[in-house]
Order: structure tokens, then sequence, then C-alpha cells
């Protein structure tokens, strides 16, 4: 998912806040509570912010599948300008969120990456034509970068609560590296939601996959862990992501 929306970002160079200087999160450094990822589908609108005013571009779902020893989850993007879907696919271990697969498939780009000693699959350029085959050993503990915003809801959120996440995201353009994902400040807000009040966790987070100019703000409901809605913000425009039910 983070690679869809990418292609509607276009990132500002800045640099990244300091935090403390505990390892990073990662299957090896896990402090999630799994139980709270349940089945489930749902459904968020997908809008663009213009002029204080709510534009509607799209919508996309997610597919929640746990197992005994994997979890699938399954994102499809429909965009009101595209006849096409864009779909992600990941699937992570159920005890720890160690990364499995994962493939992306859009109008510009297909990915394939498959994860064990070695990260394997192929990334295809729809534009250029050019497949670039993948074969790289990595050296350390990560998350799969499609899979880190599931992962937020499931920490032990709470007041002032800040960490860093340690996540993998191909670029064909860099070199292949593990990057971070920074959660840089948790507070406990109430929102009105179709027309209720809801107490919900508003985590803000960046990431090394937009040089952390991007910001993210996700507002999850303290009781469910449902995610709400999100808000992207990148150089002066916002993206809102809101739940259906």
């Amino acid at each position: 998912m983070k690679k869809i929306l990418l292609i509607l970002l276009i990132a500002f160079g800045s640099s990244a806040p300091v935090f403390s200087q505990e390892p990073p999160l990662s299957p090896s450094n896990n402090p999630a509570n799994s139980k709270l990822l349940k089945p489930e589908t749902s459904e968020m609108n997908w809008f663009m912010i213009k002029d204080s005013v709510k534009v509607q571009i799209g919508k996309l779902q997610t597919q929640i599948e746990k197992k005994k020893n994997q979890i699938f989850i399954i994102t499809t993007v429909e965009m009101k300008q595209s006849s096409t879907k864009w779909i992600d696919s990941t699937i992570v271990e159920t005890q720890n969120f160690k990364p499995i697969y994962h493939s992306s498939y859009n109008q510009q780009r297909d990915m394939v990456l498959k994860f064990g000693k070695k990260i394997t699959g192929y990334y295809l350029d729809k534009q250029t034509k050019n497949k670039t085959l993948i074969s790289e050993e990595v050296h350390k503990s990560f998350f799969d970068s499609n899979f880190y915003p599931q992962l937020i809801r499931l920490l032990p959120l709470e007041d002032n609560y800040s960490t860093t996440i340690s996540i993998f995201d191909y670029n064909p353009t860099a070199k292949i590296d593990v990057i971070t994902a920074t959660i840089r400040n948790t507070k406990e807000v109430t929102i009105d939601f179709n027309g209720q009040k809801k107490s919900v966790w508003k985590v803000e987070t960046t990431d090394d996959i937009s040089n952390n100019s991007t910001l993210n703000t996700y507002y999850i409901e303290v009781s469910t862990r449902k995610v709400l809605k999100q808000e992207i913000d990148f150089g002066g425009r916002k993206i809102l992501m809101e739940l259906t039910e």
C-alpha cells in the first residue's frame, strides 16, 4: 500500500528528527500484540483536499485473513480516473510478523518480493519495459514496508509514545537496504466520526521512503484498534482516507 500512495506523492527532502538510540522495532524486537489483529474486510474512501473541500479520487479495500502460521493482507485500490485496479498482497508470519511475500500490481509497474535467506523477485517498469531481477541478502531484521501501517495499531500506544521501526522497501534506483519508519508522536484525542464521538490514538509517522518529508497521521480507535481515518500531508497538499461503516 505504501507503494500505491507514493505514486501520488511528491517527495520534498528534509532532515529526519532525532529520537532515542534504542534499537528500532523489528520481528526480533517486537512489542506488538498480535491478538489485536483480527480477520476483517474494511473499505476506505480516498479524498484529495482542495481548498478545504473533499474531492473523492478513489477507494480502497483491505482484506485480512489470519491463519495459524501466516497472515494474508490484500489491498485493492480503485481510482475514479482509472479502469485498472491496483492490488497489493502481503504475507507475514503470525507470531512475529516476519515478512514472507509481497506483490504489487498497478499501471506503472509490477513487483514481486519473496523473503527468505535472500530477498528474491522482480520489478517490471511498464513504462520502459525494463525488468529488474532481484536477488539480495540483507543481514538485518525488518518488517515489510507494506505491513508497518498495520503494525502501528498493534503497538502499546500511549500518550507521547514514539519509536522507530525497521522496514524494507524496494526502490529500483537505490541500493537495497533496510530503512526506517518513525512514530513521532502519539496522543489520545476525541474526534467526530460519522456523527459520533470517538476516542482515538492520533499517531504521527514519517519514513525514509519520502525522506521523512511526508507526514502520515493515523486515527486509531482506542477500543477496537481500527484505523478510522488517515491523513497524508506532503508539500502543502493533503490526502484523506476515511473508513466506511
